[in-house]
């Protein structure tokens, strides 16, 4: 069975080897001249793309494939470059570079005139350093994974703000956003206060005269670091804090955010709850805001010919440059709307990944998502699901069935977010992971774990939710998985350890405070209680005494 995978990015990169473990022979085109999909940095504005200061989110313990754990000596947080290295080591490793075309462009997929019967499709694409570029051809595929993400559309404020074409400044989205050095002594507005407009406001208010980000609604701003400095997502994204009522976690972590700075006086308090919107990721915007490079406004109301005015009627004047951070729409260009439908930034997938609309089940959206956590290891979930029906190990349900699965998935979202085209592809890490997990076969059984192996399952419950967890058992089993668990711990903390101390030295001295403390205490209480109860039998004694006589 052939396969046409569309996108060599982390989604299509996990999808040639799901199939190649199926038995099933893909081949992967990739319009770029390198892997890596959004991870590939480059300058020019045709390909969506990373900025150039990009860090990681998600530590690289829970970021990884289920089979392929990050090097111990990268960072535990990583730049683009080392997101693109493991890529790389990721298709060495499974000998993924064969199955690529890169520098080839898909221009439109569409069916067999027999597809009815045969299910199989037309693939037409451009080779871009052919002889001719122009020329399209055409390849018969028996089933197709579609990885273009759904970050290469931007989205622009619709309708526009009152007074956005008369004003006589730089205009520009995100997407167009590679470095700093064109904004040097500008003055910025920033629209929109999401990841990544939190992230280039923060590197904009290093460099510039003064940014100034504005918010509709505010954010929750989490930072990639924990207690101790461990990892956010490794102890929040837990089995266990996921049984947990939302309210309740919500109500502790809220009041734990708000530790680390208020978010009223910061001027970012959302008017939504924690779990009501997509979080926000940022290590450094607090700081920037209190020592004044970045200054919050709230929404803007209209633009003038050289500044804005904002809902609270204050004003900026002079605004060299507006970038609007204001997202991505769904859109895939090369698939007929009659196969793919997408309606106000909303696609018909059932489960993310299937449209119910097709007689044969064989085309499969990967990575149309935006995940409260990592996404390689939800994507590659994704694409062991879609091969697995491929083949004809699984079978999907009625058309019905899907249809009403969507509609209420839909419903719970409407009830849960604040209507909004970002919050059309939300899904919670390890519910929807062990939600495909349970199609594939890999969810992990904990009380089949704690019988057999209780050490390994109190790590599963109580410690991040790596992904090696999903190839403990079932099909495509890794024996290395009960090992990545266990190190993930000190792996992601490994590429930190860059200096010797003086362990030795500093524990004694330590415990020997820490001994005479406690002998000092010890002391202290029993010579209470030794004072205490000979008053106490001494007092008895001589009531005892004076009874009897």
């Amino acid at each position: 069975m052939r396969v046409a995978i569309i996108g060599a990015g982390p989604s299509g990169l996990t999808c040639i080897k799901a199939c190649n473990d199926d038995g099933l022979e893909p081949v992967c085109f990739e319009a770029e001249d390198e892997i890596g999909g959004l991870w590939y940095f480059t300058e020019e504005e045709r390909h969506s793309s990373v900025y150039r200061s990009t860090v990681i989110n998600t530590s690289k313990e829970m970021t990884c494939y289920s089979d392929f754990p990050m090097p111990k000596e990268f960072p535990p947080f990583m730049p683009h470059g080392k997101v693109m290295e493991y890529l790389h080591l990721y298709a060495e490793a499974f000998d993924l570079y064969k199955f690529i075309r890169l520098r080839t462009k898909v221009v439109e997929i569409r069916k067999t005139p027999d597809f009815d019967e045969s299910g199989k499709w037309e693939i037409l694409f451009r080779e871009l350093d052919g002889a001719d570029p122009e020329a399209v051809k055409v390849e018969i595929y028996d089933a197709v994974m579609v990885c273009v993400g759904h970050h290469s559309e931007p989205w622009w404020p619709t309708p526009s703000f009152p007074g956005q074409d008369e004003f006589e400044g730089l205009k520009m989205h995100s997407h167009s956003y590679k470095d700093f050095k064109p904004f040097e002594n500008k003055k910025i507005l920033i629209v929109g206060i999401g990841n990544s407009g939190s992230d280039i406001a923060v590197e904009l208010s290093r460099h510039t005269l003064q940014v100034y980000p504005s918010t509709r609604r505010g954010a929750w701003v989490l930072s990639r670091m924990w207690k101790n400095g461990k990892p956010l997502d490794q102890a929040v994204s837990t089995r266990f804090f996921s049984l947990l009522p939302k309210s309740l976690f919500e109500f502790f972590f809220t009041r734990a955010l708000n530790t680390r700075f208020d978010h009223e006086v910061f001027s970012v308090r959302p008017q939504h709850s924690l779990l009501n919107q997509q979080v926000l990721i940022s290590d450094d915007l607090p700081y920037r805001i209190i020592t004044g490079s970045l200054v919050v406004k709230p929404n803007v109301s209209h633009f003038t010919k050289t500044g804005v005015v904002f809902d609270d009627g204050s004003e900026l004047r002079d605004v060299d440059v507006v970038i609007f951070c204001t997202g991505y729409k769904i859109d895939f260009k090369c698939i007929d709307q009659s196969i793919l439908p997408v309606s106000d930034n909303k696609v018909d997938l059932y489960k993310c990944v299937f449209t119910p609309n097709l007689s044969k089940p064989t085309l499969a959206v990967i990575g149309c998502f935006q995940p409260h956590g990592a996404f390689f290891p939800l994507s590659e979930l994704q694409a062991r699901w879609a091969t697995q029906v491929f083949s004809g190990k699984k079978f999907l349900p009625s058309k019905d069935v899907m249809m009403g699965h969507i509609e209420k998935k839909r419903k719970e979202m409407r009830q849960r977010f604040y209507a909004s085209k970002r919050n059309t592809l939300q899904v919670d890490y390890i519910s929807y992971a062990d939600e495909i997990a349970v199609e594939v076969g890999c969810k992990p059984n904990l009380w089949w774990l704690l019988i057999r192996d209780p050490a390994l399952a109190i790590k599963c419950i109580f410690r991040g939710c790596t992904p090696p967890q999903f190839r403990l058992m079932g099909p495509g089993a890794w024996q290395g998985a009960k090992k990545a668990i266990k190190d993930a711990r000190s792996n992601v903390v490994y590429a930190t350890k860059t200096r010797s101390l003086p362990k030795k030295e500093q524990n004694s001295v330590n415990g020997t405070l820490i001994l005479v403390v406690v002998v000092v205490v010890v002391v202290v209480v029993v010579n209470s209680f030794v004072k205490t109860s000979y008053i106490t039998v001494a007092g008895l004694n001589y009531v005892q005494y004076k009874n009897y006589n």
